[in-house]
């Protein structure tokens, strides 16, 4: 497999992002959402520790994700058979996850800082962990969290459908399957 992208299959570096994000993001997802509704201390710092590494790892990988396309890759053409508006929803939702995760990023980070859990994550000042729900850029946080949940049901959703109802084989552009 080339490292880039054929006009209707991506590339093995293009995938591989794909890939490490997807997994990334579940854990995220998990590990945030579980932080939220634990009532230990420190299990609710174990998992937020994972959370905030697993964040900036998310958000290297997005931002190397869109170098790639803008300056060495180009993505595959739209799937033969698609309408236009399944083409403009696609884009929608493609577009959408980058934005909402680099914004993820950037307000888990701010969250962090501005609450000064970062120094506590990391080891340099003692527990008990602020209360995030005080810092406004949380309240970005937890609604893009929620937004993302939906970004992805649709993006999963549309690739089974492509997969299982119409056969189009849309999962093989990206490594699953021939």
């Amino acid at each position: 497999m080339s490292l880039k992208s054929s006009s209707t299959r991506y590339g093995s570096v293009a995938i591989t992002i794909h890939w490490l994000t997807a997994l990334a993001i579940l854990g995220m997802l998990i590990s945030g959402l579980s932080a939220g509704n634990t009532s230990d201390p420190q299990t609710e710092f174990a998992l937020l520790r994972g959370h905030a590494v697993m964040g900036s790892v998310i958000g290297v990988l997005t931002l190397f994700r869109i170098i790639w396309w803008v300056f060495i890759d180009r993505r595959p053409a739209d799937q033969v058979g698609m309408s236009r508006a399944q083409a403009l929803a696609s884009h929608v939702v493609h577009y959408g996850l980058y934005v909402v995760v680099l914004v993820l990023v950037s307000s888990g980070l701010a969250t962090v800082i501005s609450t000064g859990a970062n120094l506590q994550l990391f080891g340099a000042a003692p527990l008990p962990l602020p209360n995030f729900e005080l810092a406004p850029p949380f309240t970005v946080h937890a609604i893009l969290a929620w937004l993302l949940i939906v970004l992805l049901i649709g993006h999963i959703g549309a690739a089974l459908y492509h997969q299982f109802v119409k056969r189009d084989r849309l999962l093989a552009r990206m490594g699953w399957g021939r």
